[in-house]
């Protein structure tokens, strides 16, 4: 997760009720997605950005969860995530940033 993102996500946790936000990632692969969720939930592992240990425990999903796309609606789905969805291991993706919620 780049700078600016974790920046941008510190300033809103600070700002907002982090019980009331949502991570949504969109990491190819489920290493890098652990490594995101991991940093907005425990707080950066690398310890280089504004999330270095913060440990904000915000509600983490993959956008190719299932939890995800049952709340898009179908043409918005198809049009924004569905190529990404059918090239991509969506049960991985999704296994490796539940990890991070449990």
């Amino acid at each position: 997760m780049d700078l600016q993102s974790q920046e941008a996500i510190l300033r809103l946790a600070k700002a907002n009720d982090p019980t009331a936000l949502i991570v949504l990632l969109g990491a190819p692969d489920p290493e890098a997605a652990e490594i995101a969720a991991e940093t907005v939930t425990k707080g950066d592992p690398a310890y280089a950005g504004a999330l270095a240990g913060a440990q904000l425990g915000l509600d983490v999903y993959h956008v190719l969860d299932d939890a995800v796309k049952s709340e898009v609606p179908d043409d918005v789905w198809e049009k924004q995530i569905g190529l990404m969805a059918d090239v991509l291991d969506a049960d991985a993706l999704a296994a490796a940033v539940r990890s991070m919620r449990s």
